[in-house]
């Protein structure tokens, strides 16, 4: 695998935050979230999975445990496994996300 312009990947959709598959190994996996203004990601939990947030561009809300941060561009943050994470964008700029999975989902 050479080179991934990641900005390039970014793709919004006016419905709903898109999610780029950027690239994937047996031991990880590499996304882009592309959240307009308004959009989500409803807190979740992954049982087995690390998550690492890294926002590229515009600001957002991050929650991970019941803590709540938001974060702008260079900064990230850390949902380990069993831990309930979610983000939101209340714009009114879009929001760029690179994310980690370790170890990537089995779907």
């Amino acid at each position: 695998m050479g080179k991934i312009r990641v900005r390039d990947l970014a793709t919004f959709s006016p419905d709903r935050m898109a999610k780029v598959a950027v690239a994937s190994t047996p031991r990880v996996q590499l996304d882009l979230y592309c959240v307009g203004p308004g959009q989500s990601q409803k807190a979740h939990t992954h049982a087995d999975l690390d998550k690492i947030y890294y926002v590229l561009e515009g600001a957002g809300r991050f929650s991970s445990g019941g803590a709540t941060e938001t974060l702008g561009a260079g900064e990230a943050l850390v949902a380990p496994a069993g831990v309930e994470h979610g983000l939101d964008n209340p714009g009114p700029d879009r929001l760029l996300v690179l994310v980690v999975v370790a170890p990537p989902p089995s779907h």
